[in-house]
């Protein structure tokens, strides 16, 4: 039962996480921690990743840890294939997945980006036009 529970938990942490990596810039009140989420995404990916592979997800490790004791075999590296997998009741194509991943991914972060340091300052006054505004 609390391998279940674990799974459950794993799952919805998984999902909050990407919908909010996928959506968090869109309130301002959120956008700076949109920013740190991706910040630790792209870390947890690319530098954990030098050592445990490309787009390494520690959450993941420990789903699959507890997914593999639940009985659950063949497990794809990505949670976001497992769900994709799941939802369709088909396998897609890892590299399709991955690609999705990667530009969504590449977009959100160019967009928190912009909207936490460049529309910000336009937005306050501080920048080209700041002496037109005043």
């Amino acid at each position: 039962m609390g391998l279940q529970i674990a799974d459950i938990f794993f799952t919805l942490l998984h999902l909050i996480i990407i919908g909010f990596n996928l959506t968090g810039w869109i309130w301002p009140g959120l956008r700076r921690l949109h920013f740190y989420s991706i910040l630790l995404t792209a870390g947890s990916w690319l530098i954990l990743g030098i050592w445990y592979g490309l787009g390494y997800c520690p959450i993941t490790d420990w789903q699959w840890q507890v997914k593999t004791k639940l009985g659950e075999e063949n497990l794809p590296s990505s949670f976001i294939k497992y769900l994709a997998d799941k939802l369709s009741g088909t396998s897609i194509s890892a590299s399709l997945i991955d690609w999705i991943t990667a530009l969504s991914f590449i977009s959100v972060t160019f967009l928190t980006v912009y909207l936490n340091f460049f529309k910000r300052r336009s937005s306050d006054g501080i920048g080209r036009n700041s002496a037109i505004k005043k």
